[in-house]
């Protein structure tokens, strides 16, 4: 397939897919390279409030974090979509842009990352009909959650009660208070991934899909990037083209990188990988959201059947009022949830319903590194969930002041009881429960982190350091997690990311 193509693209994710789409509307002659297979047809994947049945399974790469000490010795999945459309077929489909103080320390150490930088992307991105300022013409179908749930309603007021605003969207100037959620759902109340917004329309129009096939490694002519090593099927080829760019993840990216020779010399030497770069940032820098699953709660009555995704608001708040930022985020869910340590001390039985919360300015750092140079191999991954006591210290009261707002009046039609933790907590008791149910709300980034220094992996305008021909377009790139989710962020560099290779090249 020498020449076939202009340009290949390594994940058709949030990153993927926008940067497959610019590119082939400008003209180029675009391949997609997934190692997943397609969804389309699959109830369940297209139904949102199956989305956590997503998190195992067929959809799914199978990661899991290294036992953690901070959370009693427990191994924590890290969910990442191997489907076409990646993680944005598997996830809750939250869209939440972030605030301006987020890019402002993007842009600190990697210039041109700034909110107005940032904006126009997200604007070219979205289709929204509720106002404020958003996208009204882009690829991503965004709906505000319905407001036709009990607990959707207890949520809001309950809000309220805390002393939160309630503002009309958690996408605008300022998301600090309680707000129906925005989701990738469509109109008729589908899942719309990233794969359904930006590639189903241009298939066999500038855009090759090559499901199925797993990127190997990246191929050079000396310090060019001419193509890629894949495997499918039907064996193991070459595809080349002038222009690479990965966009496989925070986790499968930076394997990738390192198969191909950049990464930490020490660590590739140890696999007998041949150092092309001297990358020592490649693998490191790994961060993620700490998130309770959850605190359940007995209802007064059964709630009905779920509405939307599972959830319906945000509630965004900050655990101490002097930090400069909200820092916390709870959201309801409308059945019971736990992992299976929870449940083995909780019974979570019969009617429930449960409100998870994370922090979302979270602070600890990881790494992740190679086992082995097959692509199948597992990855090590450390992300030191809670080993900054700040995040420790969040989510606990967090926990404190959730337990609170249930005993409260917005609750007194639906709360019945305590499940998990079983009573009201003080805060020893509140931060035990937190070792025991912390999760991860799977928002994995920095593994590849952009910069103007020379350590960084990737240049701001996302070219690989010491390399031509070669961009990375994903969560990896990110220097510093912002307080969101990170669907919306990482589908704007994928966005701005198409702009710098036509403009690079």
């Amino acid at each position: 397939m020498a020449g076939a193509f202009d340009i290949l693209v390594v994940g058709s994710g949030s990153g993927g897919a926008p940067v497959a789409r610019r590119l082939a509307d400008a003209g180029a002659r675009v391949a997609v390279i997934e190692a997943g297979s397609d969804p389309l047809g699959d109830p369940v994947v297209a139904d949102p409030a199956q989305w956590f049945a997503l998190q195992s399974g067929r959809w799914d790469w199978g990661h899991a974090y290294r036992p953690a000490a901070a959370l009693n010795g427990r191994v924590v999945p890290i969910p990442r979509g191997k489907a076409l459309g990646g993680s944005s077929v598997t996830n809750a489909m939250m869209w939440y842009r972030g605030v301006p103080d987020d890019y402002a320390r993007w842009n600190a150490v990697a210039p041109g990352w700034s909110w107005a930088d940032c904006l126009p992307a997200f604007l070219a991105s979205e289709s929204w009909d509720g106002g404020g300022q958003r996208g009204t013409n882009g690829p991503l179908q965004i709906t505000r959650a319905s407001a036709d749930h009990p607990l959707t309603q207890a949520m809001l007021a309950g809000g309220a009660a805390m002393g939160l605003p309630v503002i009309d969207d958690p996408n605008g100037p300022e998301p600090e208070g309680v707000a129906l959620a925005n989701f990738n759902i469509d109109k008729t109340g589908l899942r719309h991934s990233s794969a359904d917004a930006y590639l189903r329309p241009v298939i066999g129009k500038g855009v090759t899909l090559l499901t199925r096939t797993r990127a190997l490694s990246v191929l050079f002519d000396g310090d060019r990037a001419v193509g890629l090593r894949v495997a499918d099927a039907e064996g193991t080829r070459d595809l080349f083209a002038d222009r690479i760019v990965l966009a496989a993840g925070a986790l499968e990216t930076p394997r990738l990188l390192m198969l191909s020779g950049i990464g930490a010399k020490d660590d590739l030497q140890r696999l007998g990988i041949k150092t092309r770069i001297d990358a020592p940032e490649v693998g490191r820098n790994l961060q993620d959201h700490p998130l309770l699953r959850a605190l359940n709660i007995r209802p007064k009555r059964p709630l009905g059947p779920p509405v939307g995704n599972g959830g319906g608001t945000l509630t965004i708040w900050r655990s101490d009022p002097s930090l400069p930022q909200a820092d916390l985020l709870a959201f309801p869910i409308q059945n019971a949830s736990g992992g299976p340590d929870l449940r083995a001390r909780y019974d979570l039985s019969g009617e429930a319903f449960a409100i998870g919360v994370g922090v979302m300015r979270s602070y600890s750092r990881g790494w992740m590194r190679l086992t082995g140079t097959d692509p199948d191999d597992p990855l090590e991954i450390e992300p030191n969930l809670l080993s900054d006591p700040r995040d420790l210290t969040a989510l606990t009261t967090g926990v404190l002041h959730l337990q609170e707002m249930l005993e409260g009046p917005a609750f007194a039609d639906l709360f019945a009881g305590h499940l998990a933790p079983d009573s009201r907590v003080d805060r020893a008791g509140a931060e035990a429960f937190v070792r025991l149910a912390c999760s991860t709300f799977f928002h994995c980034t920095g593994t590849a982190r952009m910069g103007a220094d020379a350590q960084a992996v990737v240049t701001p305008r996302l070219q690989v350091n010491g390399l031509h021909n070669l961009w990375i377009a994903d969560a990896s790139v990110i220097p510093e997690i912002p307080a969101c989710h990170t669907h919306a962020p990482v589908t704007m560099i994928g966005e701005r990311a198409a702009r710098f290779i036509q403009e690079d090249a």
